[in-house]
């Protein structure tokens, strides 16, 4: 059992745990309020937990050092965000927060606080899966951190792109872009590989007597390896940057290179929207050709887990946000329901002609009566 005394005119309690005496300040001069808390405590030690007092110490800070400490341990490739979501956005409104003090209304206002900051909804629950990914770390400590994990909304996103490429504005940008450039595009177009992808594709990961093209695991954004094998235009186009690379000697490793041939291909921003203005197509992302890749691999009749393996979804709900519908898609199937629903009633006029003709028959065919 606790009990209460003072310390000036404030009261403080003292509880046992594992016959291990543990003294707290009740934060009040009221004796009723002390022993409430002390209740409190009382019933935590009774259900083999931690009481309060262990989790009033933690801060916000101990959570953000775990989560990030635990992103290095991991070696996740999105440190750099991380590190920049808890420095920027949650460590300025949580700093010195105690890890009680971090329930739902707290999380709102910081919601409320980002969006009036002009985030999107996107960009909010972003930063949400990072506090929540705190606290279920500190839940999982031993001893743990966090006694329980609050509810933490999450907001309705409603911004997914859908842009894509068709044939002919994707050979108009092309057309318009430095021919450094016209390579690299035309691999992303046909693959629906992520950019990173394309730009770090060395000439030991292409084997071109096989026409094959190998991604090892741990070099692509989900982890997973993958194997593709290249089209004819896709040849064609890692043959003469070989050749390329054979007349100028170069020693880099990249199939990609820069303009001056120096580097790999790297940012080409200016060169892009150049490009994509001669050619009318308005502003378009490289991304786009992500969607156009796996839209055009799913109307050539590929299936979807091979289209999986070649663009690199690791899950079908990701892959079906790519697998996209466009403006032409739904024309072509207004005019094929036009045609069956034509085709059904060219088959209804059809059995009614023969219907009447059948008819004719019989009477033509029934014998005549012999009266006058």
């Amino acid at each position: 059992m606790g009990t209460l005394y003072k310390r000036g005119s404030v009261w403080w309690m003292q509880y046992y745990r594992h016959g291990k005496a543990y003294r707290e300040s009740a934060g009040t001069t009221k004796e009723s309020e002390a022993k409430r808390l002390l209740k409190v405590r009382e019933g935590e030690i009774s259900k083999g937990g931690l009481p309060g007092l262990f989790f009033d110490r933690v801060r916000f800070e101990d959570l953000a050092e775990d989560f990030l400490l635990d992103y290095r341990v991991s070696g996740k490739k999105t440190l750099d965000r991380a590190e920049r979501v808890v420095r920027l956005y949650l460590g300025p409104f949580f700093s010195g927060m105690r890890v009680p003090d971090i329930t739902t209304l707290v999380i709102q206002k910081y919601i409320s606080a980002r969006m009036n900051a002009g985030a999107s909804n996107a960009t909010i629950n972003r930063e949400l899966a990072a506090l929540k990914r705190m606290m279920n770390l500190g839940a999982r400590r031993t001893p743990p951190k966090v006694d329980r994990v609050p509810y933490i909304p999450t907001l309705r996103e409603d911004n997914a792109r859908k842009g894509f490429f068709e044939h002919g504005d994707f050979i108009s940008l092309r057309d318009a872009l430095p021919d450094h450039l016209k390579g690299f595009v035309t691999f992303g177009y046909r693959t629906g590989w992520r950019l990173g992808e394309i730009a770090g594709l060395q000439w030991n990961q292409v084997d071109r007597e096989r026409g094959m093209v190998r991604l090892n695991p741990g070099e692509t954004k989900n982890d997973q390896g993958r194997i593709i094998y290249l089209d004819p235009e896709l040849r064609e186009v890692l043959k003469g940057l070989w050749e390329r690379r054979i007349e100028t000697g170069s020693a880099l490793p990249y199939v990609f290179l820069n303009a001056e041939g120096t580097d790999r291909v790297k940012r080409f921003y200016k060169a892009w929207k150049a490009a994509c203005q001669k050619a009318g197509i308005g502003v378009r992302l490289f991304h786009d050709f992500r969607r156009t890749a796996v839209r055009n691999m799913i109307r050539a009749g590929v299936p979807e887990r091979v289209c999986m393996m070649i663009s690199g979804h690791k899950t079908r709900s990701v892959f079906d946000r790519y697998n996209v519908t466009s403006d032409a898609d739904l024309q072509l199937a207004a005019e094929h329901q036009a045609a069956y629903l034509e085709a059904q009633a060219g088959k209804k006029n059809r059995h009614k002609i023969d219907t009447i003709g059948k008819t004719l028959v019989r009477k033509s065919l029934r014998p005549r009566s012999s009266g006058g």
